[in-house]
């Protein structure tokens, strides 16, 4: 499973799009969305549409 490098969504391989830059640095997006706000320059903890986990999720996705 794939995490964008945007929004850090999971995603099955068959969906979305990967690059790979010249540098051999490889990029996954989820949709065209993200991939259109990353080239903007736009920063993920700025954009309102992205899902913030709280700190308790984040320690409950961690134990299992």
């Amino acid at each position: 499973m794939s995490q964008c490098s945007f929004c850090k969504k999971n995603y099955d391989i068959p969906r979305g799009l990967t690059y790979v830059l010249d540098n051999g640095e490889i990029l996954y997006f989820c949709s065209s969305k993200c991939r259109k706000n990353h080239n903007l320059g736009r920063r993920p903890e700025k954009v309102n549409w992205i899902k913030k986990k709280d700190k308790k999720e984040a320690v409950e996705e961690k134990k299992e």
